[in-house]
């Protein structure tokens, strides 16, 4: 049977474009399980496949999407029969895999998961591989003594897909959240999110002098890398940690091994791509339980799968708020 894709397909002068096409399922790579998709999202990854960007594509004509969440139509593995609600986040599906920008998507069992009681298909997409780094970079700071007691948690790049979620997640288990934006009017958005203060990037751009600064942060989430985290490394209180799950900033970390020796701090970072599938279950476990319902709507707005190639420029510029949810069907 036929079904409907978005195509990304290199022309003979390199550039990169993409259509939707009907495909056929016998052109669908080998795999374990057939999952009709219901929805899919959008990811920094994501705009670079749809873009041709950073070579993450290796061979051509290619199906995006890193993330989806659908029903398992066939399985030729025990642990997944018909009628299973699943996700997938990760293991370079969307890469070098074909992913979830069609209404089939054929992968390995050992890839999935099984839905999350009390998630829908369409919540577990507004939370995709963008809150599923937030709440492991969360356990890994609870797990290395952080608690609501200790003081705020500051969180970069606070109006991204991670941000956006790890600011949700961390104000309702009750920790003072502190936001780091540099866009105007979102304020309001961050706040609505649960963020009890707002610190404008300015304040964290540039590396400062001193090694170390006044104890701030008793945590912190960083997206951005480069000269961001080096300073924030430096405003850290003693013993805390930093999990690092991006690199909006640059890949360079111009810091001094200063904060470590005399605070004591950690630097953590944080994979989604290859976590063993057991962390992944434990975090969406809390993720279903922890992530107020509310809060992922008001970061969370659906498009259509035609919509999306549109969208793949704007994320890699920085336009892109909270959460994008791709309606496959």
């Amino acid at each position: 049977m036929s079904f409907r894709a978005l195509v990304v397909d290199k022309n003979a002068d390199g550039t990169v474009t993409s259509s939707i096409r009907e495909l056929e399922e016998d052109q669908l790579p080998a795999g374990d399980v057939v999952v009709n998709v219901d929805y899919s999202t959008l990811n920094y990854k994501d705009g670079l496949c749809l873009t041709g960007g950073g070579g993450l594509v290796r061979t051509y004509p290619h199906v995006p999407g890193v993330d989806f969440a659908g029903t398992v139509e066939s399985s030729a593995d025990a642990r997944y029969r018909p009628g299973d609600k699943v996700v997938l986040t990760g293991w370079r599906v969307g890469e070098v895999w074909w992913g979830g920008y069609a209404e089939k998507a054929k992968v390995k069992a050992d890839w999935l998961v099984p839905l999350p009681e009390g998630l829908t298909t369409r919540e577990a997409m507004g939370v995709g591989t963008a809150g599923l780094t937030a709440m492991l970079a969360i356990l890994a700071l609870e797990e290395h003594g952080l608690s609501p007691d200790r003081g705020p948690v500051l969180v970069t790049g606070a109006t991204g897909g991670v941000g956006s979620v790890a600011t949700a997640l961390l104000a309702a288990r009750g920790y003072e959240v502190a936001a780091v934006t540099g866009r105007a009017g979102s304020e309001a958005y961050l706040k609505e999110l649960g963020a009890g203060r707002i610190v404008p990037r300015a304040d964290l751009a540039e590396i400062s002098k001193r090694p170390l600064e006044s104890e701030s942060w008793a945590g912190a989430i960083d997206n951005v890398g480069g000269a961001m985290l080096a300073r924030l490394l430096g405003q850290m209180k003693y013993g805390a940690s930093v999990a690092a799950v991006g690199l909006a900033g640059g890949v360079q970390l111009p810091a001094t091994v200063i904060p470590f020796l005399l605070r004591g701090i950690n630097l953590l970072g944080i994979d989604s791509v290859m976590q063993p599938v057991a962390r992944r279950e434990a975090a969406w476990r809390r993720i279903a339980t922890d992530l107020p319902r509310d809060k992922l709507s008001t970061m969370t707005r659906v498009v259509r799968l035609e919509d999306i190639a549109e969208l793949g420029p704007a994320i890699l510029k920085g336009e892109v708020r909270g959460r994008v949810v791709v309606a496959v069907r």
